[in-house]
């Protein structure tokens, strides 16, 4: 038998060359990974086989040496899961975040994701995985504008002008032809500066930017709302919509958190998620009051069921909508929220696309594994 094994590496150059940043492409990857969802094929992890992975997270008031301190976005994170369908590939991303990194010049969290064989478990890909993440994180936003969003959306509100403002933005340009206008709000000069380099070359349909002063500046009279801003710790602190601000037939697409009155979710909005059971799922791990700590608006949703406040069927999955089995958008006066969790089934999904386009260009190097296991 010949038992030598051997990995492709790819760099973020080699990503960006594999063609990573295909906005287009990865919305179709991306519709697909849902389609495959709502048939079951995937696991992900926990005995749920829904958990959107494992976290380490810091003490607030560590007791030795070294260790770090707890803080917003300081942890590392393990996403493992298996894709069928076309996908049929096993894999995780991991990841060591902190907001402290900004001020070295580096991303908040940088991310690394390996691809396996899914029966033998041998490596198949080492990649760069922050451009992964960002255009599959902006893609699922792009899915649900592309079915929930107004026909004639022609502005789009942007609240927190980082990486996922940035490839969200990006994917609602593609998904919705009409858009012209960009109002963003955010907190400080370089991220906004980036922000507007960016529509400037990745955005060139977008004709007008204006940056607004305030939440409510940006959010009203905007077809599309996306908060895509760092959270506060607690719930209170969250960015505040007030339902008097927002338009008749609105988005509202939440890859973030954002703090609503209770009435307008209940009363006012029909909510879509991108997977129930990845809520179900939080639920488990982070029980009631789930949505201060998962800080993604579904966990409100499965707080205000345990509340008695809405019933499971109030709440639709994307999924469904694509297949034509429930309907989304019914008129143009409906305020749509969509909650968008982050699956690592679309990293899976994403990952591996890129790394058959790899192959077909041999980009990358391949590094060896070994020649023969020394004790199998």
């Amino acid at each position: 038998m010949d038992t030598k094994v051997s990995f492709l590496y790819l760099s973020e150059p080699d990503m960006i060359k594999a063609g990573v940043k295909n906005m287009d492409q990865c919305i179709d990857t991306m519709e697909k990974m849902l389609i495959t969802l709502k048939k079951g094929d995937y696991v992900m992890a926990g005995t749920n086989h829904n958990s959107h992975g494992a976290q380490v997270m810091f003490p607030d008031d560590p007791k030795f040496p070294g260790m770090p301190k707890n803080a917003d976005d300081r942890r590392f994170m393990a996403m493992p899961a298996y894709l069928g369908g076309h996908t049929q590939m096993a894999g995780m991303k991991w990841y060591g975040s902190n907001v402290e990194n900004k001020k070295k010049g580096l991303p908040r969290s940088i991310l690394m994701m390996m691809l396996n064989d899914k029966d033998t478990g041998l490596p198949l890909a080492m990649m760069s995985a922050n451009l992964v993440s960002s255009y599959r994180t902006g893609a699922i936003p792009g899915v649900g504008a592309k079915y929930l969003a107004k026909k004639d959306a022609s502005t789009v509100a942007i609240v927190g002008p980082g990486v996922m403002g940035k490839t969200s933005l990006k994917a609602f340009t593609c998904a919705c032809p009409n858009l012209k206008n960009v109002r963003v709000k955010g907190r400080g000069k370089r991220s906004m500066d980036s922000f507007l380099a960016f529509v400037k070359e990745e955005c060139p349909t977008i004709e007008n930017v204006v940056v607004c002063d305030t939440v409510e500046e940006a959010v009203t009279g905007s077809d599309i709302i996306c908060m895509t801003t760092t959270a506060a710790v607690k719930e209170k602190d969250f960015p505040y919509i007030n339902k008097a601000w927002v338009k008749k037939g609105a988005l509202i697409c939440m890859p973030s958190a954002a703090r609503f009155d209770d009435d307008f979710l209940i009363n006012d909005c029909k909510l879509v998620v991108d997977n129930y059971k990845l809520y179900e799922a939080w639920a488990e791990e982070f029980p009631y009051p789930s949505y201060e700590l998962v800080q993604i608006i579904g966990s409100k949703f499965t707080d205000l069921m345990h509340e008695g406040k809405i019933s499971r069927d109030d709440i639709i999955d994307l999924a469904d909508v694509i297949a034509g089995d429930v309907k989304g958008r019914e008129n143009d006066d409906e305020i749509i929220v969509y909650s968008v969790g982050g699956m690592p089934v679309e990293d899976i999904a994403w990952g591996n696309v890129v790394y058959q386009n790899a192959l077909k260009e041999h980009i990358g190097i391949e590094l060896p594994l070994w020649d023969k296991p020394d004790m199998a």
